[in-house]
């Protein structure tokens, strides 16, 4: 029959594992995605309108489809698949992400051992004493002790301790814990969804940079060619002293205010991209030049309903794992109300060497239960909460502003791709119409019909109009991969690693 201590211990664990499936505190529950059935105010058309020059297409929203992994092979790029996934894989950024991760997996890894886990150790000790010569002395006669000038103990054990988890403080932890890790697991994927927009953009820029000083150029030979009739011209009289001046004066302001700060951007935009790379900016030409001619705007445009976008965004997914991480920790400071219990048994040997008469051998085994019941710290357990409470209200704030702000973002690309195209087409329009006063005013002026100011002021009417058209062209391809990034454009990137935080986060966290 078990003594009283052993079955009092054993009914209270038995109570424990009885109630040990009750987690005080509120459940997490994702938040219900916003009801709307589009992101605009005002209903969108069913294709853009189009122009008939490049990046001129009509592009068609493809309602209820799933952007594509990868998305920018939409662009029919090879040149930009290259850099895109050459940054992935070498830009210090993810690698700073990826061993942020790694360490949260391993936090987790290292709470979930010591909190879910009984904890085992072995103790091994061992003591000299040194005992002089003494004499026991009470009302008996005086008995003698033989001198010992040496004792030696030795114990060794093995000890267990656990805690038992009676109201799910422990499991509220745990889910605190993996709540953080899918945060940070969320943040890798915004950083490869963010860094691959930027060099997408960058590489847009720089492929404007260079249309922009083709532009530049050509008007550099127009104005060279100029400038020669102008001086043959006055050479037979047939211009005053003062047209050549003008012309001189209005190449050089060509090639002195425009194309340095073209080149100056051209290698900042070039520097920028190395490093993208995890290159040094000297290093840039190992990277392919690109130009406008190297993309083709994608026609097709998938547009997943408003309700998915709160599970495809990475921003709203940290937003949610923040605030599912409070929601534990709210459950932690209620659960620290309530009686804690932990249980601990030990079991080894202990020898003692000494003389003949004082040799001793021996197993003990010990066991034991303790229960807390906090009953006054001073506030600090009405504190603990009332700041979980605040850290959740203040989470769910966020998540809801995050939200907020992402339905912004589509609305706001969804609008610039419609009238961006629109610009585009008028842009085209324009372009034509003054390249065709350019021609006229250029045989006019040559004929002697026109002034040198009318044929200088259609030239710079016309220079303009291809430079805006340019940037419309750029700003439509821009658009695209921006709607691609806003709706959480996915990623597949060949590693063991990330392709599955892509997939479940919540998985790899529970990897060993």
């Amino acid at each position: 029959m078990l003594p009283q201590n052993l079955r009092l211990i054993f009914g209270i664990a038995v109570g424990t594992l009885i109630f040990s499936s009750c987690s005080v505190g509120p459940n997490f529950m994702p938040p219900s995605a916003p009801g709307f059935e589009t992101y605009t105010a005002n209903s969108l058309p069913e294709q853009t309108v189009s122009a008939p020059v490049f990046a001129g297409e009509a592009q068609v929203f493809a309602y209820g489809q799933e952007v594509p992994y990868n998305w920018w092979y939409l662009f029919n790029s090879e040149k930009l698949n290259q850099v895109v996934l050459q940054v992935l894989s070498a830009s210090p950024t993810i690698t700073a992400a990826e061993a942020t991760l790694l360490q949260a997996i391993e936090n987790f890894h290292a709470k979930r051992g010591v909190l879910q886990f009984p904890q085992v150790d072995l103790n091994a000790s061992a003591a000299d004493y040194f005992i002089s010569h003494r004499s026991l002395k009470g009302t008996q006669p005086q008995i003698l002790i033989p001198e010992i000038n040496l004792l030696r103990l030795y114990n060794a054990s093995v000890d267990v301790t656990y805690n038992f988890d009676i109201f799910g403080s422990t499991r509220r932890m745990i889910e605190a814990s993996k709540a953080t890790v899918d945060a940070q697991a969320y943040r890798l994927q915004a950083a490869h969804l963010t860094l691959a927009a930027n060099v997408i953009t960058t590489v847009f820029k720089e492929a404007l940079l260079r249309k922009q000083r083709d532009i530049y150029l050509a008007t550099v030979a127009l104005e060279e060619a100029q400038l020669s009739i102008t001086d043959k011209q006055f050479q037979i009289g047939g211009v005053a002293k003062l047209d050549v001046i003008a012309q001189q004066g209005q190449l050089a302001q060509t090639k002195g205010n425009n194309l340095p700060s073209i080149e100056k951007m051209l290698i900042q935009t070039r520097n920028q991209l190395a490093v993208y790379a995890g290159l040094f900016p000297q290093e840039e030409c190992g990277l392919p030049k690109f130009y406008l001619e190297d993309f083709i705007l994608p026609t097709e445009l998938p547009l997943s309903f408003p309700s998915e976008l709160v599970r495809n965004r990475p921003d709203i997914l940290v937003a949610e794992a923040k605030l599912h991480e409070t929601t534990a920790n709210v459950g932690v400071a209620i659960s620290n109300f309530f009686p804690q219990l932990a249980l601990s048994a030990s079991y080894g040997p202990l020898v003692i060497d000494g003389d003949p008469i004082f040799n001793f051998h021996a197993w003990i085994a010990s066991l034991g239960a303790s229960l807390t019941q906090p009953i006054f710290h001073g506030g600090e357990l009405i504190a603990k909460r009332q700041a979980a409470i605040a850290a959740f209200d203040k989470a769910a704030a966020d998540y809801f502003h995050t939200v907020l702000q992402s339905f912004q973002n589509v609305a706001d690309v969804l609008t610039a791709l419609q009238f961006d195209a629109e610009e585009l087409k008028v842009y085209t329009e324009a372009a034509e119409r003054n390249q065709e006063t350019l021609n006229i005013t250029t045989q006019q002026f040559n004929l002697g019909g026109v002034s040198y100011v009318a044929m200088l002021d259609a030239r710079r009417q016309y220079e303009r109009s291809l430079l805006k058209l340019a940037e419309s062209q750029v700003a439509r391809l821009a658009d695209t991969a921006a709607l691609f990034q806003a709706l959480g454009g996915r990623i597949i990137k060949e590693s063991k690693d990330e392709s599955c935080f892509f997939r479940n986060p919540a998985v790899c966290g529970e990897a060993s």
